[in-house]
């Protein structure tokens, strides 16, 4: 069965816009300059300055809405292999990331 049309308007409070805001600066030092991440980044710019503006409701297209859920979803899976590898301190900056992402991605972004 097909799903019906999706509303890809959310409401961000002030911590999850951070951490998105700076997910995106991540992600677009990582695809800068790559003309086969053109869309990738063309959609993190966008994203990123959604998140600046200073709008209470952040309406997301389907491109936008897509990757910023892949590459959370990746991120969760890459950090979550890498916590049973780490020592201590490591393993406790990626715990709070994780949960951080977690919430995010379980909030807005699944399905």
């Amino acid at each position: 069965m097909k799903k019906g049309f999706r509303n890809y308007n959310f409401e961000f409070d002030k911590g999850e816009r951070k951490i998105i805001s700076a997910f995106s600066k991540q992600v677009l030092k990582q695809v800068a300059g790559h003309n086969e991440h053109f869309r990738t980044e063309r959609a993190f710019t966008s994203l990123a300055e959604k998140m600046n503006a200073d709008e209470d409701i952040v309406k997301l297209t389907k491109e936008e809405f897509i990757n910023i859920s892949e590459q959370l979803k990746s991120n969760l899976r890459f950090y979550q292999e890498q916590i049973k590898k780490a020592w201590f301190l490591k393993r406790w900056m990626y715990k709070s990331m994780i949960s951080q992402y977690s919430a995010i991605y379980e909030k807005h972004f699944k399905d």
